[in-house]
């Protein structure tokens, strides 16, 4: 036991022993290129699109607020998980976060966005709330801004035979007036995210 005890005893009080274990230091923190960190702004102008907070997974972590100088997306950091859904998303450039936006234009990718409109034929009543109610009728037919019956068939939804039908589901952009404004929950906006190959002037 002796023996053992004066073995350790000589061990820690080795001059190398002991410079190593008074003056240790760490490698300096170096972020990697490849971190997301929270996204940022990049000084360009945001057009109000909204397609960053259409592509955030995280409830409540990005909305776009109106400032003197114009609309512009704020990040709300204890929701957002930096995951740089919004910065892929935006067509404008207007956030960033670590090499994503040059990842992009390297691999000429973007995100592309389209919508679902889904109708639950048993729980509609053909009240027409959702056709007199969507912003998107009422610029293709003024008519349906004062709650008047359908003059074309290029709407986006409109009332026929007693149930709500989806014409022109290209023509959405995804606000859920629609869905919002159904008494009996019967329709559903889904929103789908897609990448895709873009063309160079889209970057």
């Amino acid at each position: 036991m002796a023996l053992s005890l004066t073995y350790y005893l000589k061990e820690f009080f080795r001059l190398e022993w002991l410079q190593k274990f008074l003056f240790v230091r760490t490698v300096p923190l170096v972020t990697p290129p490849y971190f997301r960190n929270f996204p940022e702004l990049t000084g360009k102008t945001c057009t109000h699109h909204l397609f960053c907070m259409m592509a955030c997974p995280a409830p409540g972590a990005i909305d776009v607020i109106r400032t003197p100088e114009g609309w512009q997306p704020r990040i709300h950091l204890g929701h957002c998980i930096r995951c740089g859904l919004c910065v892929e998303a935006c067509p404008n450039g207007v956030l960033t976060s670590g090499r994503i936006l040059e990842t992009m234009f390297y691999d000429n990718t973007a995100l592309s966005f389209s919508f679902r409109i889904d109708v639950d034929t048993d729980r509609c009543m053909g009240c027409g709330n959702c056709a007199v109610a969507c912003p998107v009728n009422k610029l293709i037919d003024a008519q349906m801004s004062f709650g008047g019956r359908a003059s074309t068939d290029d709407l986006l939804l409109k009332v026929s035979e007693g149930k709500c039908q989806v014409l022109h589901v290209e023509k959405c952009t995804g606000c859920k007036t629609c869905e919002h404004h159904c008494p009996n929950e019967a329709i559903s906006v889904a929103r789908l995210l897609e990448a895709v190959h873009a063309p160079e002037e889209e970057l």
